[in-house]
């Protein structure tokens, strides 16, 4: 069972997806997604342990498509890193109250 104090956001796909509720990391990855528009997210500039796991469950488990831009970065350690964009049209939706229908 999940505690009503953990994080959470509700959200829907547009135009007609209906509500879901996602939860702590999950809920906090897709709060960056959509305030980050078209430029998406990197683990560099939004820094969390495992951006690919949230990620993956949020295309997943909630069906949002997510694209992984991977991208190279100079430096000691030089390599490359993923940025996520969120593709899906969502909108954050209030949770519903209680007692009324």
């Amino acid at each position: 069972m999940i505690s009503d104090s953990k994080y959470r956001i509700r959200a829907r796909v547009l135009p007609d997806g209906e509500p879901m509720t996602i939860y702590g990391r999950e809920a906090w990855c897709l709060e960056r997604l959509m305030a980050a528009g078209s430029r998406g997210c990197t683990p560099i500039e939004q820094p969390a342990p495992r951006w690919s796991a949230y990620v993956h469950d949020l295309r997943h488990k909630f069906g949002l498509v997510i694209e992984t831009i991977h991208e190279p970065h100079a430096g000691p350690f030089a390599g490359s890193h993923a940025r996520y964009v969120l593709r899906s049209e969502v909108e954050i939706v209030p949770e519903p109250v209680e007692g009324l229908v």
